[in-house]
């Protein structure tokens, strides 16, 4: 039997999965199954009862196959739990639900300004604060039985553990809680009342204390097997390039595409009108990011079991003029709160579908590169390192900065193995595409441009583009 393995729980916007991973970091088993939102009760939410009888069920399965020495929490953002000490005290809240900006209450006029916590105003409850007002406003009497409010990735900690803990990487991503400049609560918890209810915080890597008794007992873990903090799911995947001498831009993929730029000598602006902001990586370090819900809109134009696309497809769609325009998902995004559309001749198979949304996918990757001012090379991880015209495509429209592709496919399961075992770091994973410039290429990207160019705000920068 395999000896100290980790098994790392990722809590995906669409998908969750487990991984067992071995002492070098190799996959030794893993599991997925979808996160879906319950619509019962007063209001959307995470269904943690089917995703934990799910997680138990797997966990008695992976005791069978190693020594399990530690289990990491990475979870998305965006996300909190209230509880007492039997439990949650109101469901967890859907962070898509727009429930949050219903009528005759205003949050704006609450929230700190964007200056000092880098935190854009968001649509839905993607800013974690309009959450917590919300359900303080709402439902009174629940929130005030809360004893502590915490982190999505705390919460699964303390059902392994009983163990509880905040931690910097969920408190500091868009949640309207955290100053990143003075690396303590945004002022807006202060006149909440909320500090209190935050439990002490914790490194993400830190050893939170064994499984509970009775959880070992049902699943055949070790009764001394440690459970970690934990960490934000983009975080994750930034961890195996923080110690990196040079500069690079980290593209994590999967429900969100995540720009982070690390370690640029001139940190860019950020315009919270482009849903440019900074998250705070394990250290507590503001790190400049943009995004775009790229996986939700790669499937709103291929569907949700998208066929293969070739060359073929991608150059007919080229040749053809055939757009997709901003945006296809309702969350987020330099374009958020524009209805896309297709423009041109309609894609003619489930293969021309595919095809169109990696152009889309890949031109909007390309947009929010240039508003980042992105110059470093790419590393791409996650979901859209199994599109093997994605990186290529992105390549030949960033001459001179280079692109290169993980070969896990998941940062975020590698950033979690390396918080079980602090020190460590994987051997490099990235392999550099070659560039595909497919003809017509670069004047479809104009025109695209040209296209999308009045979506946003006219005030709004225009990105600096690379020069060919």
């Amino acid at each position: 039997m395999t000896l100290d393995a980790t098994i790392v729980l990722d809590i995906g916007k669409t998908n969750c999965k487990l991984s067992l991973i071995d002492a070098a970091g190799l996959s030794l088993a893993e599991r997925r199954c979808p996160n879906t939102i319950a619509n019962d009760g007063p209001y959307p939410h995470h269904d943690v009862e089917r995703l934990w009888d799910w997680m138990v069920t797997v966990l008695r399965e992976f005791a069978g196959l190693a020594r399990v020495g530690a289990i990491v929490p990475v979870t998305h953002g965006a996300t909190a739990a209230l509880v007492d000490d039997d439990g949650l005290v109101l469901p967890i809240l859907d962070y898509e639900s727009s429930l949050t900006f219903e009528q005759g209450w205003d949050y704006s006029a609450q929230r700190d300004p964007f200056a000092e916590t880098q935190s854009p105003d968001l649509p839905a409850g993607l800013n974690l604060g309009r959450q917590l007002a919300w359900l303080a406003q709402r439902f009174p009497a629940e929130f005030g039985r809360t004893r502590h409010i915490l982190m999505y990735p705390q919460y699964w900690a303390w059902r392994l553990s009983g163990v509880l803990a905040s931690e910097v990487t969920s408190l500091g991503c868009h949640t309207d809680l955290w100053n990143p400049s003075t690396g303590d609560y945004a002022n807006l918890v202060d006149r909440q009342g909320w500090r209190s209810l935050f439990p002490p915080r914790r490194q993400a890597w830190a050893r939170l204390g064994a499984i509970k008794p009775e959880l070992a007992t049902t699943t055949g873990l070790p009764a001394d097997c440690q459970i970690v903090c934990g960490i934000h799911d983009s975080n994750a995947s930034l961890l195996r390039h923080l110690a990196s001498a040079e500069p690079c831009t980290v593209l994590s993929t999967g429900t969100w595409v995540i720009a982070a730029s690390l370690g640029a000598s001139a940190p860019p602006v950020l315009d919270e009108r482009l849903d440019m902001l900074a998250n705070c990586d394990v250290f507590g370090a503001p790190v400049p990011c943009i995004r775009f819900m790229g996986g939700r809109e790669f499937a709103a134009l291929a569907g949700n079991d998208p066929a293969p696309c070739e060359l073929g497809d991608l150059q007919r769609l080229i040749d053809r003029g055939t757009l997709a325009l901003p945006c296809f998902a309702e969350s987020g995004g330099p374009f958020a709160g524009r209805a896309g559309c297709v423009e041109g001749p309609a894609a003619e198979s489930a293969a021309e579908r595919s095809a169109l949304a990696t152009l889309y996918s890949v031109l909007m990757t390309d947009h929010c590169l240039s508003a980042l001012g992105a110059t470093s090379p790419v590393l791409v991880e996650g979901s859209f390192t199994r599109n093997p015209h994605f990186g290529p495509l992105l390549a030949a429209l960033r001459p001179g900065q280079g692109v290169a592709v993980s070969d896990d496919g998941s940062g975020t399961t590698c950033g979690g193995w390396m918080l079980a075992r602090w020190g460590c770091r994987p051997a490099p994973n990235a392999r550099a595409v070659a560039v595909l410039d497919l003809p017509g290429w670069a004047d479809y990207r104009e025109r695209w441009l040209a296209r999308t160019r009045n979506l946003n705000t006219s005030s709004a920068p225009e990105p600096m583009l690379p020069r060919r």
